[in-house]
């Protein structure tokens, strides 16, 4: 599949890949922060964004696709930043294609599977009609007893957008997302460990990284290296940018350019 991407700067390639429900676009500010030292590569992930849509959706499937985007572009190895579901594909790229990763920052996401917790989130999206619906402000409206928190509708509106009929349209692929979102929260697992360092960023009011699950990042990520940041939730690029920034681009330096 050829995914649509943002492209930042020159240099070492660095490919951004965002979470469940998100776009490259997402990473815009980010983005255009880590242009300064490496070519920053935003990615829309399949069924997401403006990358095409297919009737199959997993973890190994959006890893595939990444390793035939960095073969069409050239890119031997990057470094990468993955996102919830970014970081479950990016965790499968590390397990299964450790040769063509350096420097793995996973963001607020383990290995291990997850509950159902979307339910709300995708009965938001299918509240309102598009096919009637005149005004961004009708579909918002639509959503809130689904979504009363505003930035997550914020977040959610950022994939409205007009067909050329004049309607509305989501630009994720929402049908077949909800049909296999399974596939979403299943385990990552991989034969060999990754024994290269990784950096595992947690939000400090995020649940999504439990203590209990340190020990099992640790078996499949011997090196890893564990940082929270103060003050943010699961959305942590987001909730803190200029903490994570400082973390991220910290360990990237030490971790690619010694490397190069």
């Amino acid at each position: 599949m050829k995914l649509h991407y943002n492209c930042y700067g020159d240099g070492f390639p660095l490919i951004i890949l965002h979470g469940f429900l998100g776009t490259a676009d997402n990473w815009h500010s980010l983005a255009q922060r880590f242009q300064s030292d490496f070519k920053a590569i935003a990615v829309d992930l399949r069924n997401h964004g403006r990358s095409p849509h297919s009737d199959y959706h997993s973890i190994k499937l959006m890893a595939d696709d990444l390793i035939e985007l960095m073969d069409d572009l050239l890119i031997t190895k990057a470094g990468f930043i993955g996102h919830s579901m970014g970081g479950k594909v990016l965790m499968h790229l590390c397990l299964n294609y450790a040769d063509r990763v350096l420097a793995p920052v996973v963001v607020d996401i383990a290995p291990r599977a997850y509950k159902p917790g979307h339910q709300d989130v995708f009965d938001a999206l299918m509240a309102a009609n598009l096919q009637t619906a005149q005004t961004r402000k009708e579909v918002e409206e639509a959503m809130i007893p689904y979504a009363p928190d505003f930035g997550i509708r914020q977040f959610l509106l950022k994939n409205l957008t007009r067909t050329p009929q004049g309607n509305f349209s989501w630009k994720m692929n929402l049908p077949v997302l909800y049909n296999q979102y399974q596939e979403v929260i299943e385990s990552v697992t991989g034969e060999h460990p990754f024994t290269r360092r990784a950096l595992f960023i947690k939000g400090e009011t995020s649940d999504y990284i439990k203590p209990e699950d340190e020990p099992a990042i640790v078996k499949l990520f011997p090196l890893a290296e564990f940082k929270t940041i103060e003050g943010a939730g699961h959305w942590v690029h987001a909730d803190k940018p200029d903490l994570f920034y400082d973390a991220v681009i910290t360990f990237l330096r030490q971790n690619i350019s010694d490397k190069l």
